[in-house]
């Protein structure tokens, strides 16, 4: 007897329908085989791996950030960098150059940042100053020399004084954080330094004011308060005042001066004829003790080299940069020149000593 419903015998060349996939099916070996055929997720899982791989990204975004930023809040070197300058190119120990240059305003600027970023690298065996200032603010170079004296009692590093075309005033005070090591300040051929004193500019213009009739009818708690302004005339008293305060700053020039050059320790009264704020060549300066030898960077990197026993053909020297800004990598960091503000003029016209050797006020800072 016949079946009613038969199953009819597949047909072989018509195409699998979605249900029939993953039926099993005969290999050619004639063994069963199980086919699984993935379809596509659907729309709905797509936005969700979108999302997920998006806030992975917003995470790694917040975690680098904050990386960074406690990188900045424990970085006191304020992002300088490092600058390969002679020498070995493959040496781990490294002499340091610091760069000492222009007009000192305030201490806590890019010789600062170097200083910080010297005391962190223990591979630096040695330091060379390069100094080429005129001077500065009396507080600007007692910061840099308080810190310079520091970084080597601290650290036991030699130092080495290299002169560049001027260190005088504040940068000759500065160059006296090599302390009483013998052979340690080198002066160019044609280095300018000296002029160890004092100076509070001030200017009298009651004169012009009064052929312009002008009068400076400011009100003060009290007639000293005004007494180094350009619009009035200094009295005897307010000469003798000032003249005290920087007799003070003159004491200290020479008494650090004596840590530097220790001959002076013994003999103050050749120290009083050298500190009349007269500027000296390097033959004078040396002939008088106050540098050690002529030469230029080169015989000072020597020197320290000597000094912390090294090989010179396994030293590398190292100098430092500023940071690049955006304005400078395309070419205006250079040409660009801040204007003065009220903020600034009020600044310099304030009353103040310096350790600089010129007769008019700081005008501009390098840093």
């Amino acid at each position: 007897m016949s079946e009613e419903n038969p199953t009819p015998e597949p047909d072989p060349q018509r195409p699998k329908l979605p249900h029939e996939i993953g039926h099993r099916q005969k290999t050619l070996a004639g063994e069963p085989a199980v086919v699984v055929v993935q379809q596509p997720p659907g729309l709905f899982r797509r936005m969700v791996g979108w999302l997920g791989w998006l806030g992975f990204g917003l995470c790694l975004m917040v975690i680098v950030g904050l990386y960074s930023s406690s990188q900045d809040y424990f970085d006191t070197t304020g992002g300088i960098q490092e600058k390969y300058h002679s020498l070995s190119k493959t040496s781990r120990t490294k002499i340091a150059v610091i760069d000492i240059s222009g007009i000192i305003i305030e201490g806590n600027g890019f010789v600062k940042r170097q200083i910080d970023r010297i005391r962190e690298d223990a591979n630096v065996k040695a330091v060379v100053l390069r100094i080429n200032s005129p001077g500065g603010t009396i507080t600007g170079s007692d910061y840099l020399y308080h810190h310079l004296v520091q970084l080597r009692k601290d650290r036991e590093l030699p130092m080495v004084v290299s002169m560049g075309s001027m260190a005088a005033s504040g940068g000759y005070y500065i160059a006296m954080a090599v302390g009483d090591q013998e052979g340690s300040i080198y002066a160019e051929p044609t280095t300018t330094t000296g002029s160890i004193g004092v100076i509070i500019p001030h200017y009298d213009i009651t004169g012009l004011m009064e052929e312009l009739h002008i009068k400076d009818d400011s009100i003060a708690t009290h007639p000293r308060k005004q007494m180094l302004s350009m619009t009035r005339s200094l009295t005897d008293d307010d000469r003798q005042i000032l003249e005290q305060y920087i007799g003070y700053a003159f004491d200290r020039f020479k008494d650090i001066v004596k840590t530097g050059r220790p001959q002076f320790a013994e003999d103050s009264e050749a120290l009083d004829k050298l500190a009349t704020g007269e500027i000296f060549t390097a033959v004078q300066a040396t002939k008088s003790g106050l540098v050690d030898e002529i030469g230029f960077v080169e015989a000072a990197i020597d020197r320290a080299i000597e000094l912390a026993s090294l090989e010179k053909n396994n030293v590398r020297v190292v100098t430092f940069k500023k940071p690049a800004t955006l304005l400078g990598a395309i070419g205006f960091g250079a040409a660009h020149t801040p204007s003065l503000g009220l903020a600034q003029l009020l600044e310099l016209s304030s009353p103040r000593a310096y350790y600089l050797a010129t007769s008019l006020p700081a005008l501009v800072s390098s840093n």
